[in-house]
């Protein structure tokens, strides 16, 4: 091959493989498309969409908490109190003025010597206890202060289901209400028969007693000798009993209202 026509090639070849500076502007998105190559514009719609997924991420969450879940529909489930003393209580404002918590139990007040009759008033008709003092002290201590205390006025028995029980003495209606404290467990040989007063207790393996809540037996409950603290027997209105409105808040989300109880009164002698 002729040298001037490789020396031809040879340029050519050195032109196109020949490296050097980018042209930038020569290669920069025109228009609308100029925006990709505005780095500060990307960070602050990164920004917006972040904050923005995260506030709706918690609007989501709190909405869920409200309609679903066990306490769906259930009244009194988020209640929250402040805790005085038990010998100087103290009440919210507003539609739950009625509702008391307390910081410990009460003091014993009581002399296990003497007679304690409690009546209790219901829509349904007043129910007459003997309360058992010797038996469960610490119960019926509780009970006696409560009572007095204004304490059960206005609660409803939130669980009634006929041959069983009777339940009561949680100011939210819901189960899981108490005074803002629990009672020790008192072991009682009474046999729980229809009649007979006691307190309920958790489900919890080994929690002690709800501090409020009681139940009355409708019927024989062998299963619940020896398990729950017995602290009163009724003496009187037992019929009353079986008039109160049946019902379950445990299982159902939004019950109609039950029998309540409008005031309980203890006579000493």
């Amino acid at each position: 091959m002729p040298r001037k026509k490789q020396i031809v090639q040879r340029q050519k070849r050195r032109k196109v493989y020949q490296t050097g500076e980018l042209d930038v502007d020569a290669v920069k998105p025109k228009g609308a498309f100029r925006i990709f190559t505005n780095y500060k514009v990307f960070a602050v719609i990164g920004a917006i969409v972040l904050i923005g997924g995260f506030g709706f991420s918690a609007l989501f969450a709190s909405s869920g908490r409200t309609t679903s879940g066990p306490n769906r529909g259930v009244r009194g489930a988020d209640v929250q109190r402040s805790t005085p003393d038990a010998n100087s209580t103290d009440t919210t404002t507003g539609a739950q003025a009625s509702i008391k918590q307390y910081s410990a139990p009460p003091a014993l007040a009581i002399d296990p010597s003497k007679n304690y009759i409690a009546t209790i008033k219901t829509d349904a008709g007043d129910v007459k206890v003997q309360l058992l003092p010797k038996e469960a002290p610490e119960a019926v201590n509780n009970f006696v202060f409560l009572a007095k205390d204004g304490f059960y006025n206005g609660v409803t028995f939130y669980r009634v289901i006929p041959g069983f029980v009777a339940q009561t003495g949680d100011p939210t209606g819901t189960g899981s209400g108490g005074p803002g404290y629990d009672l020790p467990f008192e072991s009682t040989t009474d046999p729980v028969d229809a009649g007979t007063l006691a307190m309920a207790k958790p489900s919890e393996a080994g929690a002690p007693n709800n501090g409020s809540q009681f139940f009355v037996a409708l019927d024989r409950l062998p299963t619940q000798d020896g398990k729950a603290t017995v602290f009163g027997k009724v003496v009187g209105g037992l019929d009353v009993t079986n008039k109160f409105v049946e019902r379950d808040a445990l299982k159902e989300q939004s019950p109609g209202p039950g029998t309540r109880i409008s005031s309980i009164s203890i006579e000493e002698s």
